[in-house]
């Protein structure tokens, strides 16, 4: 019985061979046509690498004919049971190239992630092919053109995102029937056509992103079916008229960017209930008015809320809460503020935020004084900047509290007092901010506690003292402020040790006094140098030469002398110089004519020499010299004078120089040989001369001097000019004493210049015409007689009214008009107070031997005039 069991009949033996010939056929056909489309995407594969130009990472190396088993390539994923490419994945590869149309033979692609690389060229519409894809993500490349219409085809694209490239055009209203679609990312293109408003179709929408790609238009009201909206994204897109109230009921949103558009308006005052998952809201750069809504700022769940540059106004007030979730509160540009005492209750409001990391509440209307609960905000707090308000009174200590802060911001208020000492508390500081206040006192030495300190502003404000030297221990400081203040004192040398200082040091329009510190050559990197109006003196030090990176050097106003150093040449980078208003003596260097300068301000200062025509020289506006007298050349435009050609002699032989100097020195004491012994000579030819008594002299009338020269007769006269006459008189009967008198028109402009002739030069023109004075005054003696009020005394004279020989001496004079006949008086004293004469337009001068005039002083000496 058994064998019977296993016995198989016929028939069924061939029904068993037939199912295997139909198994095996199917198999064999099935493999065939694995084979024959792996091969279609295997060179679909090799010719999307062909376009490629740059693989940086090299993702496409093993993308070769030799290695057949593509679906083990880099960036590339295969389906488990057909082996068909499913996946494109050569996201931030660094690939340079285009996209080759063959990626539309790809037809089981689902996703396609080429973004974060450097595409260009169109998008291939045979994307367009592929049905079954999901995940479009060409975001971040240089893709052109207008996006496919054909990408509507893809009924299946869940993502699309083709956002941060140049693409054009309008988008596509075949999108709208993408019903699948939830994720759609257009922005930071530069598209047309405005809000597409068959978005309104797309009822899966999480995300819709079309910021940033100029679309113009007004806000479309399509949110009445979009309940799965969570975030959007219109900004930057010059939208115009008002948020439709659709908006506000979209209870879904979280995230709403709107910025940067001509929105107009108000916000609904219970927008913070309407909208209760709102986690971020940027409004800044619209038109918005009218208050902010107190359930906004009171949202438990908001996070950052951002509302800058609006005409939003009123009152901050903030609706109680029991949690705070708020990060970023940014409310600058705006006219909040009420002047009401407790306008700045909301600052209270905020202590319980203790995720606050920024808080930025500058160009408002807020007034009064920063309440000392300023201190208990959170400890997070890292930005804040309250500038351009109203704020006065003094800075609350408490402020030293929040020691979390990197940015501090108070500029352009109305704050007075001393800074806190509490303020060397923030050591996490990295920005300070105090310009353009009233704070008055000493810098605090505190400050030198802010070692990770970059920018230091304390410009414009009533700072006294002088600079605290522990601000050298901000080693890490980039920029350095002081200017505008009352400081004085030198300036610490510790400023010039810190060497990261690289943007500016600006110690200008102080009381600041002594030499600029050699050390100003450990600024090695720093480009701007500002040290005008000021008290400093002395020369510039050589180590400038080192301060390579300078491109700005303002130094004027100051009190430098002596002459550029030449070390300044080697500041090639030099854009701008300003050395006017000082006492720079010298000539001009050369050097200034190779360094790149674009201005250069040198006047009113002692420069003389030529001005280089070169360089910066070669444009008149920009350069400035005035108040240099001395200099000369330079281009036309300036109007210099012309320099003096300077031909270089030659330098004559030591031989030749002995001897002219010793024939000087010879011809030196004959000469005063001969002017010694010559009178000795003449007394003993001559005999004794009858000499002018001093007696005689001492009261001379006009009479007297109308006889002497017998009424001014004609045969009196000796010579005459334009504006004088000289007469000869006999002063006695025995013609003995004979004087020239020489009568001055003073009418006459010339008479008057001559009275104030040096006296030196007429000494020297009239010397050679008179004989030596008789023998009983061995010596030319100068006797004085003034006609003015002031009264000239040798003993209190000044200037070149002493410039008389040294063998000269004087005796004083004063006038006496007290009768019609003018007399000269000679008195004992020279301390004697003229009267007041009453001017005659004539003035006489009596020359005996040698006539000199000294301002105004009628002068003459008694001797024997020889024919």
């Amino acid at each position: 019985m058994s064998s019977k069991q296993f016995r198989f009949a016929p028939s069924f033996v061939l029904v068993v061979v037939v199912h295997f010939a139909v198994f095996s056929i199917l198999t064999n056909t099935a493999t065939a046509q694995n084979s024959s489309t792996g091969v279609i995407d295997r060179l679909a594969l090799l010719a999307i690498k062909s376009m490629i130009k740059d693989d940086p990472q090299g993702l496409m190396t093993l993308w070769n004919d030799s290695n057949t088993n593509f679906c083990q390539w880099e960036g590339v994923a295969c389906g488990p049971r057909h082996k068909r490419v499913t996946v494109l994945d050569l996201s931030s590869g660094g690939l340079t190239g285009t996209l080759h149309p063959s990626i539309g033979n790809l037809s089981f692609l689902r996703e396609i992630l080429l973004f974060n690389n450097s595409f260009t060229g169109e998008i291939p519409p045979e994307i367009g092919h592929l049905f079954r894809l999901q995940i479009l993500g060409l975001q971040i490349n240089s893709f052109t053109g207008t996006i496919p219409a054909t990408i509507t085809n893809c009924s299946n694209l869940h993502v699309l995102h083709l956002g941060r490239n140049l693409l054009v055009g309008k988008i596509p209203d075949g999108i709208g029937s993408l019903s699948m679609l939830y994720f759609l990312a257009l922005h930071q293109n530069i598209l047309e056509g405005g809000i597409p408003p068959f978005i309104t179709n797309l009822t899966l929408l999480d995300t819709l992103s079309l910021g940033d790609c100029q679309l113009g238009g007004r806000f479309p009201d399509v949110f009445h079916q979009l309940t799965k909206l969570r975030r959007l994204a219109f900004a930057g897109n010059n939208l115009v008229g008002t948020i439709p109230p659709s908006f506000y009921n979209c209870s879904s949103l979280e995230q709403v960017l709107l910025y940067g558009n001509r929105l107009i308006g108000r916000l609904p005052s219970n927008l913070g209930s309407t909208m209760p998952r709102l986690a971020e809201l940027s409004l800044s750069h619209n038109q918005l008015t009218g208050p902010l809504p107190p359930s906004l700022l009171g949202s438990p769940q908001l996070n950052i809320l951002e509302i800058e540059d609006n005409y939003l106004s009123g009152k901050l007030v903030i609706t109680s809460r029991n949690s705070c979730n708020l990060n970023r509160l940014l409310l600058s540009g705006n006219s909040f503020g009420s002047e009401e005492d407790d306008e700045m209750k909301f600052i209270d409001d905020l202590s319980i935020c203790r995720k606050l990391k920024v808080l930025v509440l500058g160009q408002n209307q807020f007034k009064g004084s920063l309440p000392e609960s300023l201190g208990n905000l959170s400890t997070t707090l890292q930005i804040m900047s309250i500038a351009s308000n109203h704020f006065s009174g003094g800075l609350p200590s408490s402020v030293g509290n929040l020691i979390g802060l990197t940015n501090l911001d108070l500029s352009s208020n109305q704050f007075t007092g001393t800074l806190p000492v509490a303020i060397g508390n923030l050591t996490n500081l990295q920005r300070l901010n105090l310009t353009n206040n009233s704070f008055s006192g000493s810098i605090p030495g505190s400050l030198g506690n802010l070692s990770l300190l970059l920018e230091l502003y304390l410009t414009s404000n009533k700072f006294t003292s002088t600079i605290p030297s522990s601000l050298g221990n901000c080693k890490q400081l980039l920029r350095l402020n002081l200017d505008q203040n009352n400081l004085t004192g030198d300036i610490p040398r510790q400023l010039f040790e810190i060497s990261s200082l690289s943007i500016s040091l600006n110690l200008g329009f102080n009381q600041l006094s002594g030499q600029l510190p050699v050390d100003v050559g450990n600024l090695k990197s720093l480009n701007e140098i500002i040290l005008a109006n000021n008290r400093l003196s002395g020369n510039l030090p050589s180590s400038l030469d080192s301060c390579l990176s300078l491109q700005n050097l303002n130094i004027c106003n100051n009190f430098f002398s002596g002459s550029f150093p030449a070390s300044l040449g080697s500041l090639r980078s030099l854009e701008n110089l300003d050395a006017s208003h000082n006492n720079f003596t010298g000539e001009i260097p050369n050097y200034l004519e190779v360094i790149p300068l674009k201005n250069l301000n040198i006047s009113f200062n002692n420069l003389e020499g030529a001005l280089p025509r070169k360089g910066v020289f070669a444009n008149a506006s920009s350069i400035s010299i005035l108040g240099n007298s001395r200099l000369c050349g330079g281009v036309p435009e300036l109007q210099l004078p012309k320099c003096q050609s300077n031909k270089k002699k030659n330098k004559l032989s030591l031989p030749v120089i002995l001897v002219i100097s010793f024939g000087s020195v010879l011809f030196f004491i004959v000469t005063v040989l001969f002017y010694v012994c010559y009178p000795w000579k003449k007394k003993v030819e001559d005999g004794p001369q009858k000499s002018t008594s001093w007696e005689y002299l001492s009261q001379v009338s006009y009479n007297t001097l109308y006889n002497a020269t017998n009424g001014f007769f004609t045969e009196n006269l000796i010579g005459e000019g334009s504006f004088s006459s000289v007469y000869k008189g006999y002063l006695d009967t025995d013609g003995v004493n004979i004087v020239a008198i020489k009568v001055l028109n003073l009418h006459h402009r010339a008479a008057q210049l001559e009275l104030e002739e040096p006296l030196g030069t007429q000494l020297q023109s009239l010397l050679h015409n008179f004989s030596v004075p008789n023998p009983n005054f061995p010596l030319p003696t100068i006797v004085a007689a003034t006609p003015f009020i002031d009264h000239f005394n040798v003993n209190n004279c000044s200037g070149y009214k002493c410039s008389l020989h040294k063998n000269l001496s004087m005796i004083p004079a004063t006038a006496d008009f007290s009768s019609s006949a003018t007399h000269y008086k000679y008195p004992n004293t020279n301390t004697n107070t003229p009267p007041s004469p009453s001017f005659k337009p004539l003035a006489y001068k009596i020359i005996s031997g040698i006539h000199l005039p000294i301002h105004g002083h009628l002068l003459f000496a008694p001797s024997t005039m020889t024919a």
